[in-house]
């Protein structure tokens, strides 16, 4: 699969919120997920189980979801930018608003890193 196929594929499945489809389906099993230093909501985890894992803990935290939003991807080379908005509700944290930058690197027809700027 091309960078440009995968992103397609991510577009389709992130418009209908599909991001666990997307762990699944595009995610290399060595993927690595990294958060921003000293992130409230997340840490760093590595290896498909272990990221699939650390998104499960935060879903189950998210108690209301008032609005979510993902933008056109950007493709350049192996990676490709999304910005992402989400108002939620998270237990021990309230109503927040995250605004994000969501990096990812693809390697061999697969998405080998995820990065949150937050």
């Amino acid at each position: 699969m091309t960078t440009e196929q995968l992103v397609a594929r991510f577009k389709e499945l992130a418009q209908q919120e599909k991001w666990f489809e997307i762990q699944d389906e595009l995610f290399a099993d060595h993927v690595k997920s990294i958060e921003p230093p000293n992130s409230p909501y997340m840490g760093y985890a590595e290896g498909k189980a272990a990221v699939r894992a650390k998104a499960d803990a935060f879903v189950k935290k998210v108690e209301n979801v008032h609005r979510v939003n993902t933008s056109e991807p950007i493709v350049t080379g192996n990676h490709f930018a999304v910005a992402r908005e989400m108002d939620i509700t998270v237990n021990g944290f309230g109503r927040v608003q995250i605004n994000e930058i969501m990096l990812y690197e693809v390697k061999e027809g697969k998405i080998i890193s995820e990065q949150f700027f937050y």
